[in-house]
């Protein structure tokens, strides 16, 4: 009894040592609330420290999955373990539907994280500790996980911007959180899900693990500084790809002559961290070296491309570029009056039109008149001095890359007529002796389309 007393104030005490510089000062703070064990010992930690730390403002949400058949009694529990501390409590109720090969834990994990980002809170707190640390790093390593993956949780990152989420409990063991809880009369949940040993992490949690704390009692501190370690050289490689990104930023992508002169490690991290820097996944690691060896032996004709989850990677014009995947408009879109010029966002044709005014353009009362930007459909035929062209060699001699070539707009008048290839051509029967011409500022990246 006298340990179990020990415990308590022990880990209250530790958890306002280290209370992160980031979170110094007046801090809105929710709690990631689900009812079970870790997240009422946090809960109840946290009420602790705001007790003595006066600038402390606490709340917490629970996410109501709706999976299993206990929620609602979840969150009536989650409501009285609030009531009784003196902690507001939001719930939300949200919807989890898997999809597109995702699990359905991945999916319902994804519905958290979202309630948390809409939090008003400054940061959220999450009550991840050394037991969950450890299984993950095991997970990933299962998983083949490189470097970032095997750097496990961070105790502190970014959620959004202005937000942080924090895991104030990864030194404390799941162990000292129930003396602690017990100790304090806390009662909790149990989710009938984690007896499942169909799920890899309670496989890991109820069969495997327990037999090697018989052989390693020590496993869970040996993992999780293992787990620091490889977030140092996560951290280092960044700092090195970020650098090899900026040395090889080209006008509209990475310049390939550059980026071969990295090794070949290195061209590989340079390539994920410009995809990050734009939000796309990772590609597959086999994917991304036959990409790779593409890069190094395709001919100067040749177009190497990778298909990505949202988009392609592809080689044109010595650069490396990326495209995101859009499908505009099958029946065109109508712009508004734009008389004097007047520029137009089109994120549903992932780019913008602009107007320049030259020796020989469209007059202004065709831009007030209406227009309409159309897909092409094959065959179109754009009025020259000589006669007509085809829009299809319009685009190939202005070298475009055949990604841009096929999802290039074409911009038609009130009366129907073909008016432009915006950026490359102007309709002779349409153009006067000086007026507006089109240009089409295509976005290569998903990033600037959404800008």
């Amino acid at each position: 009894m006298a340990a179990s007393r020990k415990t308590q104030p022990e880990l209250a005490d530790s958890l306002i040592a280290h209370w992160p510089d980031a979170l110094s000062g007046l801090c809105v703070l929710e709690v990631g609330l689900s009812g079970g064990l870790d997240s009422a010992a946090l809960l109840s930690l946290l009420a602790e420290a705001r007790a003595r730390r006066p600038g402390l403002s606490l709340s917490a949400v629970h996410v109501h999955h709706g999976l299993s058949p206990n929620a609602d009694d979840w969150a009536a529990h989650c409501q009285a373990l609030c009531d009784a501390l003196g902690v507001p409590l939001r719930i939300e109720r949200v919807q989890v539907r898997a999809g597109g090969g995702e699990s359905l834990e991945a999916a319902a994990r994804e519905a958290r994280y979202a309630a948390y980002r809409r939090s008003a809170a400054e940061a959220i707190a999450l009550a991840h500790h050394q037991d969950d640390q450890a299984e993950t790093v095991l997970l990933q390593l299962l998983r083949g996980g490189g470097v970032r993956a095997l750097a496990a949780m961070p105790a502190l990152r970014e959620l959004t911007p202005g937000k942080l989420l924090w895991r104030p409990l990864l030194g404390f063991t799941r162990a000292q959180l129930e003396a602690y809880a017990r100790q304090r009369g806390l009662r909790w949940v149990e989710d009938e899900s984690n007896r499942d040993s169909r799920y890899r992490r309670n496989l890991l949690r109820n069969d495997i693990l327990p037999l090697l704390e018989r052989a390693v009692p020590h496993y869970r501190s040996h993992l999780c500084r293992s787990a620091t370690l490889q977030a140092d050289a996560a951290a280092i490689l960044d700092e090195v790809a970020r650098g090899d990104v900026d040395a090889c930023r080209g006008e509209s992508g990475l310049d390939l002559r550059r980026w071969l002169d990295l090794s070949a490690p290195r061209q590989r991290q340079a390539l994920l961290a410009w995809l990050g820097e734009q939000g796309w996944p990772a590609p597959e690691p086999g994917a991304l070296q036959a990409f790779q060896q593409q890069l190094w032996q395709a001919g100067e004709q040749a177009l190497p491309i990778l298909q990505l989850r949202g988009g392609l990677l592809f080689r044109f014009g010595g650069q490396i570029q990326a495209l995101p995947d859009l499908d505009p408009p099958a029946s065109g879109t109508a712009l508004p009056d734009l008389s004097g010029g007047q520029p137009q966002e089109l994120p549903e044709w992932g780019g913008r039109l602009e107007w320049e005014w030259r020796e020989r353009g469209l007059p202004d009362a065709v831009l007030a008149a209406g227009l309409t930007l159309r897909p092409r459909q094959g065959g179109e035929k754009l009025p020259y001095s000589g006669g007509r062209r085809e829009v299809k060699d319009v685009l190939r001699e202005a070298g475009l890359p055949p990604p841009l070539r096929q999802r290039w707009p074409l911009l038609y008048g009130a009366d129907g007529d073909l008016l432009a290839v915006p950026g490359l051509a102007v309709s002779h029967a349409a153009a006067s002796a000086a007026g507006w011409w089109p240009l089409w500022r295509p976005a290569l990246r998903r990033d600037a389309a959404k800008s």
